[in-house]
């Protein structure tokens, strides 16, 4: 990854990604609850909250800027659109990638405690 792809995730809106994180894990079977429960596992943010940040059409900069990460997030590794989640040197974009790999596997009908790395 490089510069220009970190600041293009940096400034891209939550509020534009979200739709496909719905599309994609109720075409699955999922349903837009168990999105939220990952949403707020990884962030912290509550429904309401997360309503305010997609009508305010936050970037991912402010979504995670204002998050609180879930200290078990550095469990979440893999590879997400060919990259290493572990490996990825930009905190931002990292981020990004963790919430992109808990819809994934939400979407491919992993056990909830099993996303939310329950031990």
């Amino acid at each position: 990854m490089n510069a220009s792809h970190d600041e293009r995730i940096a400034r891209m809106t939550f509020a534009s990604v979200y739709p496909h994180y719905i599309t994609k894990v109720e075409k699955k079977g999922r349903t837009v609850e168990e999105l939220y429960q990952v949403i707020t596992w990884l962030t912290g943010y509550n429904e309401a909250q997360l309503q305010q940040l997609i009508d305010d059409k936050a970037t991912f900069e402010t979504f995670f800027a204002d998050a609180t990460l879930n200290p078990n997030a550095h469990l979440i590794t893999g590879t997400i659109c060919g990259y290493r989640i572990e490996n990825i040197e930009n905190s931002l974009t990292q981020q990004v990638r963790y919430l992109d790999k808990l819809v994934d596997e939400l979407a491919k009908g992993r056990k909830m405690e099993k996303i939310l790395r329950v031990s």
